[in-house]
C-alpha cells in the first residue's frame, strides 16, 4: 500500500496546518478545527518529513488547479476532464491517490480559502527547492490549455502564483511557451534563445539534467505519483538538446 493509501485507510496520520491542512482533512473525512494552528487526524504513526512534503505538494497541486478551473465563477466538464486526463495520464495515478486527488479538488472548489492561500503555503513549504515550484507552475499551465487556449482569468492567477514563487518574467516566458508557441519549443525548454552561444546552450542544458535528474528530484519531496510527469520533464530536456544540437551542429 502506497503513502495516500495508508492515509486513506488511516493506517498513519499526519499533521498539516493551515488552508492545505483544512483541505486535507475535509477531502478524508476527518473534523478539523479551522482555527487552530495544526490539525491532526490520528494518534497512529505520523508521517515523516520526507511523507509531509510529499502529501503537501499532491494536496497543493489539486486544490489550486481546483481553484484555476473556477476562475471564471463555474467548472464545466471540459475542465473537470482535463484535470482527470492529468491525473491518469501525465501521473497514472491509482485508484487510491485519484480518489484523493478527485476529494481534494472538489472541496477546495468550494473552499472559502482562495488560491494564493494555497500558493504561499506550498512556498512556504518549497521555497528553498525550486525545482518543486517550477513543477507547479508548469502542472498549472499544462492542465490550463488542455483545451488548446489560456485564457485571461487562469493566466492571471499563475501569474499570482509565479509573484508568490519570486519566480521573474523571463523564467515564466520560458515555461509558457513550452505550451504555448511564442518562439521555438525546444529553445524554451532548456530556457535558451536561438542566438545564444554554443557553449552557453550546453551549460543551461547540463544544469538542467543535474537539476531535474530523478534521483535528485526524488530526494526533494515530489511524491511518488508525480514522478511520471518529473521523468518526462527530464526526457523533454534532453529530446530539446539532441534536437537543438543537431539543427546547430553541435558537437
Amino acid at each position: 500500500m502506497g503513502l495516500f493509501g495508508k492515509i486513506i485507510g488511516g493506517t498513519i496520520g499526519f499533521a498539516m496546518a493551515g488552508p492545505l491542512g483544512a483541505i486535507a482533512g475535509a477531502a478524508l473525512g476527518h473534523a478539523f478545527d479551522t482555527g487552530g494552528q495544526t490539525y491532526h487526524t490520528t494518534e497512529r504513526a505520523r508521517l515523516s518529513a520526507g511523507e509531509e512534503a510529499q502529501f503537501t505538494f499532491f494536496v497543493a497541486a489539486f486544490s489550486m488547479l481546483a481553484k484555476l478551473a473556477k476562475v471564471d465563477g463555474r467548472v464545466s466538464k471540459e475542465e473537470i476532464n482535463a484535470v482527470e486526463n492529468f491525473m491518469v495520464y501525465d501521473l497514472n495515478l491509482n485508484p487510491e491517490s485519484k480518489k484523493l486527488a478527485t476529494n481534494i479538488f472538489h472541496t477546495a472548489i468550494d473552499s472559502p480559502d482562495n488560491f494564493n492561500a494555497f500558493a504561499g503555503q506550498f512556498y512556504s513549504q518549497f521555497r528553498s527547492q525550486y525545482q518543486m515550484l517550477d513543477l507547479m507552475i508548469d502542472i498549472l499551465l499544462r492542465v490550463s490549455v488542455a483545451d488548446g487556449t489560456l485564457n485571461p482569468g487562469e493566466e492571471k492567477l499563475i501569474l499570482s502564483a509565479v509573484r508568490i514563487f519570486n519566480f521573474n518574467d523571463e523564467k515564466y516566458r520560458k515555461l509558457k511557451s513550452k505550451y504555448i508557441k511564442e518562439f521555438d519549443r525546444y529553445y524554451s525548454i532548456l530556457g535558451c534563445d536561438r542566438n545564444d552561444s554554443d557553449e552557453d546552450i550546453k551549460k543551461h542544458y547540463r544544469k538542467l539534467v543535474s537539476d531535474y535528474h530523478p534521483d535528485k528530484i526524488a530526494s526533494k519531496g515530489l511524491p511518488e505519483e508525480f514522478t511520471k510527469f518529473a521523468n518526462d520533464k527530464f526526457r523533454e530536456i534532453q529530446e530539446a538538446y539532441e534536437v537543438i544540437k543537431k539543427e546547430k551542429g553541435i558537437r
